[in-house]
């Protein structure tokens, strides 16, 4: 996607999703009118924008006692459809609802004490809602996706020692070890006091009886720590201290100022937007947001600022629980949360003043949300920087090849990094010819790469294979009549999961457990598995190498970031010898004493018609090839493939990927493809397949006939059902100067679907299944 700067708002959709469904505006009109209101012909009113699919924005009545509380941003407690919900002042006055007279609006019920949603966030989720073609109640959704931040925040009994004791108390030891623990003033709950002067909670109430001690209630949510600016980093060489000085002096200039950060795996592109950080945070009151592709992932990244900052920064993801969700939202509302580090949806929270941002490791595919509203994370926060009139630093080793385009035509200023940080080199890059060097039966790693493993561990050093597969086996068949066990549910083979002893689908998560015999023909031991995951590679190591300290690196394994930490620092302290693992290993980590890295199978993302296939194989080779040889020690990688000569291979060993891309580039261009045309997936799904067809078939006939717009389909998806929904698929192709929302818009408008059938909008697609 090339994001445009005219920031032009694009009139409101009725949603990206179609179907057949009640509406709730209906049961909202029908509500009976509130007394009090009736009688009134004329009042004051404000649109309120509730986290509601399929409504927009809705007009309630101000009384009269809310009038001085009431400005746009507010966050309000309405009635709605018989229940309470909570919305924000959208506009003041305005006609939402056609002429729907006073007397027939509800009044709101009362203001929320919290900060207002500030007019950059809320044009930015207008804008968001406009472009995604998804109704503005879903965006706003992920806005205050903290439902705990919402209510009050509940609150402590502290106990400290009264100002004005009363004369006369009889002190007890007791009740002199509560007095010695409290004497310095700190407040503390009455479970602490007890433990340490090593009373019951009874004696610290009963000196507040007696007038000795006072009871303070204090929130239980602690205000974050401050980032230490005057604490110096590393030194910086003379190219990251010419790019950290270009992104500091944009900073200290302030407005809208894209950067793109283009530096070689371990070049040390955190310490130089670590130096921008440190410009924004100088203005009293400014915030940062750092955006990264797996939060799970970054325990190296939260510790390196740590180290630099003396305290952690607000750390905003899934995993986080509601009451540090809840903390962390009304500490960005309010301004005292300075330095954010969190996945997409943080793009969403309500900063007071954001100042800078950034996007690390920006061509990570995981920026893309493929469920609720569709969109990418990446070239949102350049849309999200640009309202903020901030800077925004977007960093890779392999920048995408829109930000690349972007960044040639002058939209973004490039600042190069080409050298590894220190005395650390790239590492050496051979290719294992498998058609030549091929593996023994029933196994799955070349001779020389087998070679290669032991001179590492003998050497003392690490080693790591990478093979993007979960499980044991992506396939079990039956040796006797070829049955092959697929999920009910979707059109996908199950995969084993030997460390589990089941069977699992990765689209809908249905799990069974490995059967002793065929389901089909009913005999035993005719079960086999079929290709190699993380885990049946794991089970030939540990066979080659019997002594080797060995672990598997996958999102089954890493559950929790908690998890995933202390993998991370087991592999850094060298208490493992081989590590194994999909592209959750292919982030940022620096492990000092890994030497090899090898690639089990180098061709395997090449397959398939994926349009960024090429692409993407390439950034996640370079990725996980970058974790070779990150200190003194120098880096060996072994790409095992069966097409060396293919252009990705090719130009990991010559280290030209600027060759490469500019081939991409080419391609793209001559076809057309982004971001030198313009996608738009229609994806339809639904019980039946006749009534998805059927819709397809009427959205064919539909289709919009305009010079420089190509429709394709429908067709069945390659993931042809899924969750028990069959799935077809639409593509629209335009040239790049051609506004696809109105389009679609008008085209949509003009079918109907079948009842039951979903028809959901992508944007920029970037899954084609």
């Amino acid at each position: 996607m090339t994001v445009a700067f005219s920031m032009v708002q694009a009139e409101h959709t009725s949603g990206h999703t179609l179907m057949q469904q009640p509406s709730l505006a209906l049961d909202i009109a029908n509500e009976e009118t509130v007394s009090g209101v009736e009688e009134q012909t004329d009042g004051a009113r404000v649109g309120v924008l509730l986290p509601v699919p399929m409504l927009g924005v809705l007009d309630y009545a101000v009384p009269d006692h809310l009038h001085m509380q009431l400005t746009e941003g507010a966050v309000v407690e309405v009635p709605l459809a018989g229940r309470m919900a909570v919305g924000v002042v959208w506009r003041e006055g305005g006609e939402s609802l056609g002429s729907l007279p006073y007397y027939k609006l509800k009044p709101i019920n009362r203001v929320i004490d919290l900060p207002v949603i500030r007019e950059d966030l809320r044009r930015f989720i207008d804008w968001v809602s406009a472009y995604t073609m998804s109704s503005p109640g879903p965006v706003l959704r992920m806005a205050l996706s903290a439902s705990s931040a919402l209510r009050a925040v509940p609150q402590r009994r502290h106990y400290q020692i009264t100002a004005k004791p009363q004369e006369g108390v009889r002190l007890t030891p007791a009740r002199k070890a509560v007095l010695a623990v409290l004497a310095d003033g700190k407040p503390r709950v009455s479970s602490e006091v007890a433990g340490l002067a090593g009373v019951s909670e009874g004696v610290v109430r009963g000196l507040e009886k007696a007038g000795l001690l006072e009871g303070l209630d204090i929130s239980v949510d602690l205000p974050y720590a401050q980032p230490e600016l005057a604490r110096s980093g590393p030194d910086l060489s003379d190219e990251q201290e010419q790019a950290a000085k270009s992104i500091a002096a944009k900073v200290w200039q302030g407005g809208f100022a894209p950067f793109l950060l283009d530096g070689i795996t371990g070049s040390g592109k955190t310490e130089v937007y670590f130096e921008g950080l440190v410009e924004a945070l100088k203005a009293p009151g400014s915030q940062v947001l750092v955006l990264v592709p797996e939060i799970a992932l970054t325990s190296q990244w939260l510790e390196r600022f740590e180290a630099r900052f003396g305290v952690a920064p607000v750390v905003w993801h899934s995993e986080v629980g509601q009451a540090e969700r809840r903390r962390a939202w009304r500490a960005v509302a309010d301004g005292s949360a300075r330095v954010v580090v969190g996945a997409r949806s943080a793009l969403f929270l309500p900063f007071q003043t954001l100042s800078f941002v950034v996007v690390d490791e920006e061509h990570d595919p995981s920026f893309k949300q493929e469920d609720g509203v569709l969109y990418h994370a990446r070239d949102m926060a350049i849309v999200r920087a640009k309202l903020a009139a901030c800077p925004i630093v977007l960093a890779s080793a392999t920048p995408s090849l829109e930000t690349l385009v972007n960044a040639d035509e002058g939209r973004y200023e490039k600042l190069v990094l080409r050298e590894r940080h220190g005395n650390a080199v790239l590492p050496a890059m051979k290719a294992i010819d498998m058609r030549h060097e091929p593996p023994e039966a029933g196994t799955w790693l070349s001779p020389i790469l087998v070679r290669e493993i032991e001179t590492t561990i003998a050497a003392g050093e690490q080693a790591m294979l990478f093979l993007n597969r979960r499980g044991y086996a992506p396939l079990t068949l039956c040796r006797t009549c070829g049955f092959r066990i697929e999920c009910p549910s979707c059109s996908a083979w199950l995969v084993e999961h030997r460390f589990r002893r089941e069977l699992q689908c990765h689209h809908c998560g249905y799990v069974e457990p490995i059967p002793t015999s065929c389901p089909e023909c009913k005999n035993e031991d005719t079960l086999v598995a079929c290709g190699p995951g993380v885990e049946r590679l794991f089970e030939e190591v540990n066979n080659r190498f019997p002594a080797a300290r060995t672990s598997v690196m996958t999102s089954d394994t890493m559950m929790s970031p908690s998890a995933t930490a202390h993998m991370v620092q087991q592999i850094a302290s060298g208490h493992l010898d081989i590590v194994i693992g999909t592209q959750i290993v292919t982030k940022g980590y620096h492990f000092p004493n890994l030497t090899l890295v090898g690639v089990v199978d180098a061709d395997l993302g090449l397959r398939g018609g994926d349009l960024r296939a090429g692409e993407r194989t390439y950034q996640q080779l370079v990725q996980v090839s970058g974790r070779a040889g990150r200190a003194e020690k120098p880096g060996r990688v072994f790409l095992q493939s069966y097409e060396p000569e293919h252009p990705v291979v090719h130009a990991l060993l010559s280290g030209d990927g600027d060759t490469f891309m500019a081939a991409e580039k080419a391609a793209r261009q001559r076809h057309h493809m982004p971001p030198f045309g313009r996608l738009v997936a229609l994806i339809l799904s639904g019980p039946e397949m006749s009534d998805v067809l059927d819709t397809g078939r009427m959205l064919a006939n539909k289709a919009p006939v305009e010079h420089g717009v190509d429709v394709v389909g429908p067709a069945p998806a390659p993931m042809a059902r899924v969750r028990g929904h069959h799935r077809f698929r639409m593509l629209v192709h335009t040239r790049k100067d051609i506004r696809v929302q109105p389009l679609i818009r008008a085209w949509l408008s003009r079918v109907r679907p079948k009842k039951g059938v979903r028809v959901k909008v992508d944007i920029d697609p970037y899954s084609f299944m």
